[in-house]
């Protein structure tokens, strides 16, 4: 049962909603499978969802409930056992530059290359762009996300957080139809995780894409997304989704938001099976 977001998050006045933006991926009764050798594990059961344009949307769930697994299927990476996945009314067969995705792991970046050269060889190969147009556009990319005076470092010289940043600079960059993230704060510490927050909803302001986000934080959920789906422990499972526009960075404190993260919780690992 999915439980109705308007009793749980209300919609905020003035705040964009699906209703009024198109709709871009759609996600429709996916089982996603994947092969141990005993057996075959099934990693998501019958999920549905839609991402509407400028959405920040969350799945949010416990370790293993394959919302990684999902990431990636959007991303194409791998394919659904049933159901389907279509962006802009199209079936997803494969991985493509219209869904770029920044993961968790810091090592994304050829060391071997400064960072001007990472954001821009991607745009040179898919986008076909010429070397000037790839850089002048790189280091656009790179000025939004505060690094443009690092454009000539190499990678090991980089922070954990930096190198994120520079991830983020060179999918977005590429200019997708949906920005696809996987954890990618998780192994940062706390002070700079919030940091990065700031930084991606800042950047979401200013560069409005559209933002597909998977976390097992549930504060991280609130704050990063405007829609969560929640999805249940192993098989993952739709339990809610919920709207979430009305919190912020400043809202960790407030007594609303703490009062929101305990009825996820709830939702997550108090309700039975048979009040799905």
């Amino acid at each position: 049962m999915v439980a109705n977001p308007t009793l749980l998050f209300p919609h905020r006045a003035g705040e964009p909603s699906a209703a009024t933006s198109e709709k871009l991926l759609a996600v429709e009764h996916v089982n996603l499978e994947y092969r141990t050798r005993e057996r075959i594990v099934r990693a998501t059961h019958d999920v549905s969802f839609d991402v509407y344009g400028g959405d920040r949307f969350v799945l949010l769930g416990p370790s293993g409930c394959g919302k990684s697994t999902l990431l990636k299927a959007v991303a194409g990476f791998i394919q659904p056992s049933s159901g389907s996945i279509s962006l802009d009314g199209q079936a997803v067969r494969g991985p493509g530059a219209d869904r770029i995705v920044v993961f968790q792991e810091f090592d994304q970046l050829p060391p071997w290359k400064t960072v001007l050269q990472n954001v821009a060889f991607p745009l040179r190969v898919a986008k076909k762009l010429s070397r000037a147009q790839a850089d002048e556009r790189a280091l656009h990319y790179l000025e939004k996300v505060g690094l443009a005076s690092f454009a000539n470092a190499y990678p090991h010289t980089l922070s954990g957080g930096m190198k994120q940043r520079v991830a983020i600079a060179r999918a977005l960059a590429m200019q997708p139809r949906v920005l696809l993230m996987d954890e990618p704060f998780a192994a940062l510490d706390a002070l700079t995780r919030r940091k990065m927050q700031e930084e991606l909803l800042r950047l979401w302001e200013e560069v409005n894409f559209t933002l597909l986000f998977v976390t097992h934080s549930i504060e991280e959920a609130l704050v990063v997304g405007n829609r969560i789906l929640l999805l249940s422990p192993h098989p993952g499972r739709v339990r809610a989704e919920l709207n979430s526009h009305q919190y912020s960075q400043d809202s960790f404190g407030r007594s609303d938001f703490q009062r929101s993260v305990a009825r996820i919780h709830h939702l997550l690992f108090e309700q039975t099976e048979t009040a799905q």
